[in-house]
């Protein structure tokens, strides 16, 4: 029984094995025309737009980095800017501070000299006091001596 399930089975071709390629062929080139073309046409439709929407997309792109580049050279800048004049301002505050560490040294150099002044006179009248004194002594010791 099954020897005769098989028995309808050629094992060597034909001529019908033409009619089934030339069949094939024409469903390729009918499925083609009627199926594949349309599908490719939408295909590369798509293809292309998504590639505009690429090409949108490096723009986007350029703009955001000449954007980023232009926003680092104005930091760049700014920081410049800034520490230039924190430089000024810090050049004038050490200005300020000798100036006034000078004003200050020459207020007590000459107030050292007024006092050093004040008491050479001091001590130069002491000796002429103390001399008038030795004198007055002198004499009325003197005198002691002579009366008695």
């Amino acid at each position: 029984m099954s020897f005769l399930a098989f028995a309808g089975i050629q094992l060597f071709p034909d001529g019908t094995l033409f009619i089934h390629i030339a069949l094939i062929l024409f469903m390729i080139w009918a499925l083609n025309r009627t199926f594949f073309k349309p599908i490719n046409a939408v295909l590369e439709k798509r293809s292309k737009q998504k590639a505009g929407r690429g090409g949108e997309a490096d723009e986007i792109l350029r703009d955001v980095a000449e954007k980023q580049k232009r926003y680092e050279e104005q930091m760049l800048a700014a920081r410049t800017e800034s520490y230039e004049i924190i430089e000024t301002e810090r050049r004038a505050a050490v200005d300020l501070r000798q100036t006034t560490i000078a004003n200050a040294r020459s207020e007590a150099a000459s107030f050292v000299e007024a006092e050093k002044a004040a008491l050479r006179d001091a001590v130069a009248e002491a000796k002429v006091e103390i001399a008038l004194e030795a004198e007055k002594m002198a004499d009325q010791i003197s005198s002691t001596i002579l009366k008695g």
